[in-house]
């Protein structure tokens, strides 16, 4: 392997992971400003001794998980210019401006206020150290949105011109204001909301099974975290469907991409699954639900969706000769229902948790063994967001910022790969260690806590 498939291998590895952290971190942030909101408006004594603890239990989880996020994202940052030297110099004028503001506007609110709100337990108000978590959430939420921004121009760039072979910024608001933000940030908030929820329901069921004395409030958290993450899933469908829709006129490429429709077709079928063979542009075997795809699109039974191998001859005649079918249009298929079968499942799982703990409160103990089992669900979002992720990111292949600069010309022209190696072995094993350490530190803390009437 060549610089080139290196260095992306390491990109997509370093950022997967630290995708893994951040949905959490969007979604449980916003949990426990609720939780402390209930706690602040709370009534007698002996349950605001509950719930304080219990917002101090799911503010360590968030802390751990915040440390580690951060950790993975500033490393993310070296590779523009030390593997992709070439994509810095070209898009720096544009790519610099959200990066700069997360840092000066987001990741200051965050880490602000989150010092604040580990140390000011006894030193401010109860409203005030409340609105200090809320601001950390706030500031999560809106480091995500630069952080898309910036994405966002990259899969639709807007408000630029090609100046001495460089991209430059000509409008700020037309930047920020892209359709694509839209689609790619509340997919991500909802992301965010559903794992954040998830995992609050995992947790909460296997302390219910195995902490008897904690057993009241987690199932209070429990009913609190059903509602939070159906609100998510829901969400997660809805905007991930209008994207979709969006993607039609925007990327068509990458919306034919995963859903591996070669020929255009009117109505145009939905792939349930399929054999897929791309050097010769087709599926060998396909099973096929008719007409959905076209559904899908436009709302309608009747309508054209453009195929891969026309998307292609129309890409040669804009762009000139080239391949501009993504490399990996199988992975980007099976990823595609992976995340949307994930998402199904989580709905589903909600929905039985839900019924449990509303309508079958006094006996849960009876499911006992079930409760006890949530945790092998727990990668259910991670496997969801990951899969959704890679789609995002594969679909724009061959093009690193589409129709104005490939992959393939993006790295940085003196790199070997041999210097690549190292420094992926190096992320690979420092990752992994830190991962283990930090799923140690959270499994013993979650064991070791309880939330009783006791000081």
């Amino acid at each position: 392997m060549d610089a080139l498939i290196l260095s992306r291998l390491q990109f997509a590895i370093t950022t997967i992971y630290h995708f893994l952290f951040v949905p959490v971190t969007l979604g449980l942030s916003i949990f426990v400003a609720l939780l402390e909101t209930w706690y602040v408006n709370s009534g007698s004594y002996e349950e605001r001794i509950k719930l304080k603890k219990l917002v101090k239990f799911f503010g360590t989880i968030f802390l751990i998980n915040f440390a580690m996020g951060v950790v993975t994202g500033i490393v993310q940052e070296f590779h523009f210019g030390m593997n992709w030297s070439e994509y810095a110099r070209f898009m720096g004028d544009i790519f610099g401006a959200p990066l700069a503001l997360e840092a000066l506007t987001a990741f200051f609110i965050e880490s602000t206020f989150i010092g604040l709100w580990i140390f000011g337990w006894d030193k401010l108000s109860e409203k005030m150290h409340c609105i200090c978590i809320w601001l950390v959430a706030f500031g999560s939420n809106l480091s995500a949105f630069w952080i898309l921004v910036a994405n966002s121009f990259m899969q639709h760039p807007v408000g630029y011109a090609i100046e001495d072979g460089r991209a430059v910024m000509t409008d700020f608001f037309e930047l920020v204001t892209n359709p694509y933000v839209v689609g790619e940030y509340s997919h991500a908030l909802f992301a965010g909301i559903s794992t954040g929820g998830f995992l609050v329901i995992v947790i909460s069921a296997w302390k219910i099974a195995t902490d008897e004395e904690s057993r009241e409030m987690f199932v209070r958290t429990l009913r609190r975290a059903v509602l939070y993450t159906f609100f998510g899933v829901l969400g997660v469908m809805g905007t991930g469907h209008l994207h979709a829709q969006y993607l039609a006129q925007a990327n068509p490429m990458k919306l034919a991409s995963f859903e591996a429709l070669w020929e255009t077709e009117n109505p145009a079928p939905f792939a349930v699954i399929a054999d897929i063979n791309q050097d010769s542009r087709r599926n060998d075997f396909e099973i096929v639900i008719p007409k959905m795809f076209t559904f899908m699109v436009h709302n309608s039974f009747s309508g054209e969706v453009k195929g891969i191998n026309d998307l292609q001859k129309e890409a040669v005649e804009k762009y000139g000769s080239g391949y501009y079918i993504p490399n990996d249009v199988r992975g980007m298929f099976w990823s595609f229902r992976a995340m949307v079968g994930t998402g199904g499942l989580m709905l589903f799982i909600v929905f039985i948790t839900a019924c449990l703990v509303f309508f079958k409160r006094n006996s849960l103990r009876d499911y006992h063994c079930c409760l006890k089992l949530m945790p092998l669900l727990l990668p259910l979002p991670f496997i969801a967001n990951s899969a959704g992720w890679y789609i995002a990111e594969a679909g724009r292949q061959p093009w690193i910022v589409v129709g104005l600069q490939k992959t393939a010309v993006a790295v940085s022209p003196n790199l070997s790969a041999d210097e690549v190696w190292i420094t992926l072995i190096g992320f690979t094993a420092v990752y992994l260690f830190l991962a283990v350490l930090a799923v140690f530190a959270a499994v013993m803390f979650i064991r070791r806590t309880k939330i009783t009437e006791e000081e």
